[in-house]
């Protein structure tokens, strides 16, 4: 299964789309056996990522406490966004959403906004 998974993460570059690296997760996802959780699993594994990639921002910050007995247990901010990133397009692919799409979609909403930014 591990040759698989490598010879599926060696056919992705930095040319490919959103929807090539979401078919890959989808792939990837089948092969771990992830394929059987609901959408109600995937976001509370979301907001589990979402609040290890803050720990990892807060290891950066040197104004802010933190737990430097544990510091070793937080990841790279890197690695914390990966994370965000692959359980994301597992949820899309739970809830059958071409993020691609999504994207361009809000983004043409996002356009006809008016925007007021107070700096």
């Amino acid at each position: 299964m591990e040759n698989i998974q490598q010879d599926l993460l060696k056919k992705l570059s930095k040319e490919n789309s959103i929807n090539e690296i979401q078919t890959y997760i989808k792939k990837i996802m089948d092969i771990r056996g992830f394929n059987k959780e609901k959408s109600s699993d995937k976001i509370l594994l979301l907001v589990e990522e979402v609040g290890e990639l803050a720990k990892a921002i807060r290891k950066n910050e040197r104004k802010l406490g933190i737990d430097k007995s544990k510091e070793s247990n937080y990841s790279s901010v890197e690695s914390e966004i990966a994370d965000v990133f692959i359980v994301l397009l597992s949820l899309c692919d739970v809830l059958n959403i071409d993020l691609f799409k999504a994207f361009l979609d809000k983004e043409e909403e996002n356009i006809k906004r008016i925007w007021s930014v107070n700096r």
